[in-house]
């Protein structure tokens, strides 16, 4: 009877050994003193990061092919490891087998998708985020957030929304927060789950700040880590503190005003690239600053230094780039033009205050009371009224912040330029008489005329049309040349969904013209009721009407002259 009870035990106890090794997952291997990723893709890197800190696990990442060894300097040997490799992009191949020649013990899982397939391992997991992984520096604003609130952060767009769909449709979805800009795709699929939506007209500051007071419900931590988005950083990741984004040359005004008015006595600055901006923050605003650009060498018997630099996996970055093109005094109307270049394929905001040294020993100081648009690889030329000049050679200090969009003027361009002078009056004139969206090409149509009596050139742009949520400036591509009387539609492209159309039923439009190509120094700007026309060169109700009614007209002349004929023909004529 006693050895039946054992076996049966012993069967009991292998049974029981069998299911949880079923159904456990990943959760049936060793639990690890380290995980690490192998993968180029940040994305993975990411998500390894974060999965780590929700399992209070120490989580690493290899950043090149040498740091596969490198990193393994300060890991105890009997350190059990799991190695999360990407399929498709890892750094090493086989790297299970390197790792285990250095005496380690360690388990390999290798992916396709390691963003759906980690967090399908977190089972417990309810709280969601959702991020479009175009704009990487999102993914660092959230990540304190995420490790706080238990959330999962998933990377989603048009292509994979289905898939994510899937996913949280075999969960159990208490909350799911949407960040930042998304495509309408993701939105639309997702309404599904009742989501809350963090997207202040795609502000990364304002957004970054928004996700800060949700950190600081949770825990109301008095240090932040101060960034600008761009890379992956072992602290970043661990949720101790939140992230406040600071710019890569310039405090936006949002940001100071936040930091000041909030209890946060103590800023971590990761490296050391924005120490001009982290200095900024001490100065002025008052709070302790620590620069943490470094940790101990892994491998002191290597003619190394006693440090090294931060392992930081760096994000794709948005290209932003503001040339200064010159600087004319024009004697004829006493206004100063500063043309500036934008050099990239994204439109930019800027605003600039400029000191003009004149010959003589005075100073002037002229700027920008708003924020201004420049289209992508275009020239705008801005101009100030001033007093007059004295002859000889004035000089003007530039200094423009500048950035994506017109809260994030987080970038700097300053310099001292030589004030060429001219002596030209500008006769251009122009009316802006209509405006037409065509749905089908996606444009929309501003009939523009010139009403001067020189030929003018042309710049268009629509200002603060909201699309998908958020307001955007949109600008015509190039200059559009308009001979004395001519009349010409100029195209500015614009993807409108219906529910965009029904958000602007006004549409502002702002002219940039001159009789200068490169120097459009007249503005005009004019309200627009939205009209809609499905006709491919965005013809108005009355051109319409008269190209029908020609039409007609034409098709009638025809047949008569057919009938004609005919008859003619009939009767031997």
């Amino acid at each position: 009877m006693k050895k039946e009870i054992k076996c049966i035990s012993l069967f009991s106890i292998i049974v029981l050994v069998l299911i949880i090794a079923l159904f456990s997952g990943t959760a049936s291997a060793a639990i690890p003193g380290r995980v690490i990723s192998n993968s180029e893709d940040w994305k993975d890197v990411y998500s390894v990061m974060l999965f780590s800190s929700l399992n209070g696990y120490t989580g690493s990442f290899l950043v090149s092919e040498k740091h596969s060894t490198i990193i393994l300097g300060n890991i105890p040997k009997d350190t059990h490891l799991w190695v999360v490799s990407s399929q498709r992009t890892p750094y090493i191949l086989g790297y299970k087998s390197l790792i285990e020649s250095k005496g380690y013990t360690v388990e390999e899982f290798i992916y396709s998708n390691v963003n759906l397939e980690l967090g399908k391992q977190l089972d417990k997991v309810t709280n969601f985020v959702i991020l479009d992984d175009s704009y990487g520096y999102n993914s660092i604003s959230v990540a304190p957030y995420a490790t706080a609130s238990k959330s999962w952060v998933l990377f989603a767009d048009r292509n994979n929304i289905d898939d994510i769909v899937d996913f949280l449709n075999s969960r159990t979805v208490d909350s799911l927060l949407i960040y930042g800009h998304v495509d309408r795709e993701v939105t639309d699929g997702l309404s599904i789950f009742d989501p809350e939506t963090i997207n202040h007209d795609g502000d990364r500051f304002l957004n970054n700040l928004d996700i800060v007071d949700r950190y600081r419900k949770i825990a109301d931590a008095k240090q932040v880590i101060l960034t600008n988005g761009e890379f992956i950083e072992r602290e970043i990741m661990s949720g101790v503190e939140p992230v406040v984004f600071i710019g890569s040359g310039n405090v936006p005004d949002n940001v100071r005003q936040y930091i000041q008015d909030s209890n946060i006595e103590v800023g971590v600055l990761i490296g050391n690239e924005l120490v001009s901006s982290a200095t900024f923050i001490r100065r002025q605003i008052g709070i302790s600053v620590f620069v943490k650009f470094a940790q101990g060498a892994r491998q002191p018997g290597a003619p190394i230094s006693q440090v090294e630099a931060l392992d930081m996996f760096y994000l794709p970055t948005y290209n932003l780039n503001l040339d200064l093109d010159s600087a004319k005094y024009n004697k004829a109307t006493n206004q100063l033009e500063i043309t500036l270049r934008n050099t990239v394929e994204q439109g930019i905001y800027f605003k600039g205050t400029h000191s003009i040294d004149a010959a003589d020993g005075t100073n002037q100081r002229v700027g920008d009371i708003d924020t201004v648009f420049i289209e992508a690889n275009s020239l705008k030329t801005m101009v100030y009224d001033i007093e007059p000049l004295p002859e000889g050679q004035s000089f003007v200090d530039i200094y423009i912040v500048y950035g994506e969009s017109r809260n994030a003027l987080e970038r700097v361009i300053q310099g001292k330029l030589p004030i060429e002078e001219i002596s030209v009056l500008d006769n251009c004139d122009i009316s802006l008489n209509s405006l037409m969206y065509n749905k089908n090409a996606k444009v929309f149509y501003i009939d523009t005329e010139n009403k001067g009596e020189v030929p003018c050139f042309v710049n268009e742009e629509i200002i603060d049309i909201r699309i998908g949520g958020e307001k955007q400036n949109l600008g015509q591509e190039g200059v559009e040349s308009i001979d004395v009387g001519e009349s010409k539609k100029i195209k500015i492209i614009a993807d409108l969904s219906d529910s965009d159309i029904e958000d602007n039923s006004k549409v502002n439009v702002r002219a940039h013209y001159g009789e200068r190509k490169n120097a459009l120094v007249k503005v005009k700007e004019q309200e627009f009721d939205m009209m809609l026309t499905t006709l491919i060169f965005g013809m108005t109700p009355s051109d319409l009407f008269f190209y029908s009614l020609l039409l007609v007209i034409i098709f009638l002349i025809t047949l008569i002259i057919y009938k004609r004929r005919k008859k003619a023909k009939q009767y031997g004529f």
